[in-house]
């Protein structure tokens, strides 16, 4: 019988099928961080049980973290006891712990691909919505909760139906100043909030064959947006280059062994999905939303649609406005901008600094801008130091911070004042997401740079005449 690249990895995990029920699926990886872990290990300690595979659990702190002065104590003190928290569960069970000051410390989706946590044809499940990501090597992995947590660190199991199988293809050619991050906000403006729901989506076609790791972790990264349980690519050579020789990655004859296994993670020619999708890349443009949530997007050039044409009906779609201070028929070229923010799992990667750069190189920071530039761990950080951005970005008036999760969600001290409008290339921009009263619009870095250097809402294309720049 054919089968989905998504049958392939979810059936040979399959531990037993629960008749009229969920399956049993083990898990390959375990990611935690300090949020969603702490009452999961009270739960293990009120029963008495152990961690079951503490190798196969690796521990990271991200949400809480500061991006400046890391080397100083966490001043507010909620975040101080789940950081401590983490540590010390971590250390009591045996758990693989990157806690704050340590070199591999960094956002827990961005350090587990650059370390080769992540592995092709692997199940991996983390306590964030976000853990989709890893779907762009080939594995399934997706968000849980904490009781979910629980569950795997004393089994290694988890309960789960098996989900629906979408497929998404994209082809043709992308446009000047087109990324990765524009593809999956076209998709998700296409399909809503909603549109996957239930849906487990494979991203096909030669947009996504084209793409870096980079490039196709941002699109899985997202696939939660328009409800999908999760999203993946299949694996390639371009996988397998990013996967080799890295530290947890197998050596040796495991590694021959495990290219063998790579090779077969693709979707037979004759499978069937429960659904398909076809969108032609050439006909995406750069992405901005105008709205509070991630389909409430449009190509930059556009106006804002008319209610009619919005999905949640007239009454939420006038609320939505109303808070972002917008209205129908506005163009969002031109709109005051007040914070950008350029990080997070989303894009919080080498690519999306050396994008960003590539635009504000030559020009300087808009006066009246506030811009925390956040890469996403210290691998990131320690690339953009060698390649010379730091150089271009000082020059202009851009600092850097440190490694974390910064400003995409209001956990920490990066939060954007009530009121204000950030340029974000995050994931979300619901109300409050990046602080009481904030107003977010996403968008990728490079429309970040463009409203970094002008102070509005810009058209990066605008910024790029006689320019080489290559974007991927």
């Amino acid at each position: 019988m054919s089968k989905t690249l998504f049958d392939k990895v979810w059936d040979t995990h399959v531990v037993r099928k629960i008749e009229g029920g969920p399956d049993v699926l083990f898990i390959d990886r375990h990611l935690i961080h300090e949020v969603t872990s702490p009452v999961a290990f009270l739960g293990l300690k009120s029963r008495g049980i152990k961690v079951l595979y503490p190798e196969r659990t690796f521990a990271t702190a991200d949400h809480n973290t500061p991006t400046i002065n890391q080397h100083l104590p966490v001043a507010d003190p909620l975040s101080a006891n789940q950081l401590k928290a983490l540590e010390s569960n971590s250390n009591e069970y045996g758990i693989s712990h990157w806690g704050l000051g340590h070199q591999k410390n960094g956002i827990v989706h961005v350090v587990g691909p650059e370390y080769g946590i992540t592995q092709p044809g692997a199940t991996i499940v983390c306590g964030d919505s976000h853990t989709s990501t890893h779907g762009a090597f080939g594995a399934i992995a997706f968000g849980i909760g904490t009781s979910e947590v629980e569950m795997v660190l004393s089994t290694q199991c988890i309960m789960q139906p098996k989900p629906k199988k979408m497929r998404i293809n994209v082809n043709g050619k992308l446009g000047i100043g087109v990324t990765p991050k524009d593809v999956a906000l076209f998709i998700i403006s296409q399909l809503s909030t909603s549109g996957a729901t239930g849906y487990f989506v494979e991203y096909a076609g030669d947009v996504f064959e084209n793409m870096t790791m980079e490039g196709r972790m941002t699109v899985c990264n997202l696939s939660i947006e328009m409800g999908a349980r999760g999203g993946m690519i299949a694996p390639d050579e371009t996988t397998i280059e990013y996967v080799k020789g890295r530290e947890f990655s197998p050596k040796g004859e495991a590694w021959e062994k495990a290219l063998a296994y790579y090779r077969t993670l693709k979707t037979d020619p004759d499978a069937v999905f429960d659904r398909e999708l076809t969108f032609d890349g050439s006909s995406i443009e750069p992405m901005i939303t105008y709205g509070t949530n991630p389909g409430m997007g449009m190509g930059i050039s556009h106006e804002i649609p008319d209610a009619e044409h919005a999905e949640g009906g007239a009454t939420t779609y006038a609320k939505s406005l109303d808070y972002m201070g917008f209205s129908e028929g506005d163009s969002m070229i031109g709109k005051k901008v007040d914070f950008v923010f350029v990080g997070s799992c989303t894009n919080g990667r080498i690519e999306d600094f050396r994008a960003f750069t590539s635009i504000v190189k030559g020009r300087r920071k808009a006066d009246d801008v506030t811009v925390w530039l956040v890469p996403g761990s210290h691998i990131v950080e320690a690339q953009i130091k060698e390649e010379g951005l730091l150089d271009i970005l000082n020059e202009a008036g851009f600092t850097l911070r440190q490694p974390g999760c910064s400003a995409c969600l209001a956990m920490n001290d990066d939060k954007i004042p009530a009121g204000k409008y950030a340029v974000s290339t995050s994931n979300r921009n619901f109300e409050g997401r990046q602080g009481p009263g904030s107003r977010t619009m996403l968008a990728s870095p490079l429309v970040a740079a463009a409203a970094a250097v002008t102070g509005v809402v810009t058209d990066p294309r605008s910024l790029m005449e006689n320019r080489n720049e290559v974007l991927v």
